[in-house]
């Protein structure tokens, strides 16, 4: 498995679009989220589709191991025949930015409104220069996680006493 370190921020405007490169569109289906923290998804990016497990995070959200493979369509499409835990449809956009890729998500259907930046890091020591655009950090905030999005299914978040709510995947 491969090591993910990744910081992710809220995004305070929409300044990211003047830098981006390049756009996909992305729609992920959460096969199997499991109590610790681990889950398999199925993603649709533009036209090729994959298949990625993910382990637990670390406490911090840093840091979490990741095994992703391409797939065929069909095979991609077999696996959401077997039914699926929710999805995440959003447009990922890339900007460079001292030195680092940044990937920039603006999440449609009932997450509109929400755009999050992340950037994988080559080491925990590492620290990029944050783009003006960037705001408020939220890794490690499980309300944040893709697949805790894909659950509760709706941005702003829902409060307490509504039965859908965020875990710790």
């Amino acid at each position: 498995m491969a090591l993910e370190i990744e910081r992710k921020f809220l995004v305070k405007n929409k300044a990211f679009l003047e830098a981006a490169e390049r756009h996909v569109s992305i729609c992920q289906y959460y096969l199997h989220q499991d109590e610790s923290g681990g889950v398999r998804r199925v993603r649709f990016l533009d036209d090729k589709v994959y298949l990625t497990i993910k382990g637990p995070s670390s406490p911090d959200g840093l840091v979490r191991e990741e095994v992703e493979r391409e797939i065929s369509p069909a095979e991609g499409q077999t696996l959401l025949a077997q039914g699926h835990e929710g999805k995440v449809c959003k447009t990922r956009y890339y900007i460079p930015y001292a030195s680092y890729l940044w990937e920039v998500d603006v999440f449609h259907e009932e997450l509109e409104g929400l755009i999050i930046a992340e950037v994988e890091l080559p080491s925990l020591e590492a620290q990029p220069s944050l783009p003006s655009w960037v705001g408020e950090e939220v890794t490690g905030d499980v309300r944040y996680y893709n697949s805790a999005l894909a659950r509760v299914g709706q941005f702003p978040f829902p409060t307490t006493g509504q039965s859908k709510q965020p875990s710790n995947t």
